[in-house]
């Protein structure tokens, strides 16, 4: 049977790391210029500046996204997914946390933490409403975190804690995936050190405790899995099936005798761990972008840019092109078709040296 698989589209650029005041990183049609000029052929827009796009506007006026994505085409892009990673982040804070992501919230919400993850909550759900008048079909976001503080625990962790913290955690987002649902749009969270939903194991817990939802799905970033030491491969083996989104960034790990995964307290230059341009660290993508492709993944490749040597414009410039060249066209038939032969179950019987009927 021939392969009717499309393939991994790209390049994507997520705008976070490049928002800014000046022109042209200070208004949607300008940055949405800047990167087709880069060479990407999408933009990943982040949803907390109404600079970009108004979040309330977008969910509730189909002629409003009709607007924005006129103004992405003619600047030379489409929007590939929005993203809700700051305002996921607030559904679930651990009260260690409160005054940290403050600056993530409305000024009026800042020390109000329970109107402040209502707001969170309500934001997801525009943005699923969003999403799906803008034609989209996942979403990006982190999953907020009750349960961080006691990653590695001293002294131990009462017994029953990490279950009632995923039940907590399922008992807020259930209502948001159900809005996704409702919408026609997964709901792809960065697995990411920070969130309870940092590894496969803690993703494993949250999807049974939300009964395997279907639009809970992963925004797959390997970085994040190096830097703890995960088989970022095998990882896609394991769950291909529920890889919804790809953030492409390199990362390195070079652990020394004063520091390791945890990095010591220390800036991004001297820790173990750094986020590096693509190209630079050590991460296999021709290994990602073989393995989502044997899996059926046509989402979109996307460039995180995060780097701490390398200056952000040499980074976006040279990551459309890394992205290209990685990007793989499925095959369309066996290599070896050539060498075909006929077939028949008589013939098939025949071969093994079996009667002719069964």
């Amino acid at each position: 049977m021939p392969n009717t698989h499309q393939g991994i589209r790209g390049p994507a650029i997520f705008l976070a790391q490049f928002i800014g005041d000046e022109a042209p990183f200070d208004s949607l049609d300008g940055i949405a210029r800047w990167a087709a000029e880069q060479g990407y052929q999408a933009i990943q827009l982040p949803t907390a500046d109404s600079r970009f796009i108004d979040l309330h506007k977008a969910a509730e006026s189909q002629s409003y996204c009709d607007e924005l994505n006129a103004r992405c085409e003619q600047a030379g892009v489409v929007i590939s997914e929005l993203s809700t990673h700051l305002q996921g982040q607030l559904v679930a804070v651990h009260p260690a946390c409160d005054d940290l992501f403050d600056d993530f919230a409305p000024v009026e919400l800042h020390g109000k933490p329970q109107e402040r993850t209502e707001w969170a909550i309500e934001q997801l759900k525009l943005a699923a409403k969003a999403s799906q008048r803008l034609g989209l079909t996942a979403h990006a976001t982190f999953s907020g975190a009750l349960l961080w503080p006691f990653v590695y625990p001293w002294p131990q962790r009462p017994e029953g804690l990490v279950e009632e913290g995923f039940n907590e955690l399922a008992r807020r987002w259930r209502p948001i995936l159900e809005a996704f649902d409702e919408a026609g749009v997964d709901l792809c969270f960065e697995i990411h050190p920070g969130e309870d939903l940092h590894d496969g194991a803690s993703f494993e817990q949250f999807l049974a405790a939300v009964d395997n939802h279907p639009r809970a799905k992963i925004l797959y970033d390997p970085s994040h899995l190096l830097l703890q030491q995960l088989d970022y491969l095998e990882f896609i083996d394991r769950y291909h099936e529920r890889i919804g989104m790809f953030h492409v960034k390199d990362a390195e790990f070079n652990p020394n005798g004063r520091s390791g995964v945890y990095g010591g307290y220390q800036g991004w230059l001297e820790r173990p761990g750094r986020f590096r341009s693509l190209g630079d660290g050590q991460i296999d993508f021709s290994g990602i972008f073989s393995r989502l492709t044997q899996y059926g993944f046509d989402g979109w490749a996307v460039l995180e840019w995060e780097c701490c040597i390398k200056d952000a414009a040499q980074g976006a410039a040279e990551g459309a092109p890394f992205i290209e060249a990685h990007l793989i066209q499925p095959a369309g038939r066996a290599f070896d078709d050539f060498a075909g032969v006929t077939t028949s179950v008589s013939r098939n019987r025949r071969i093994l040296g079996l009667p002719s009927h069964r």
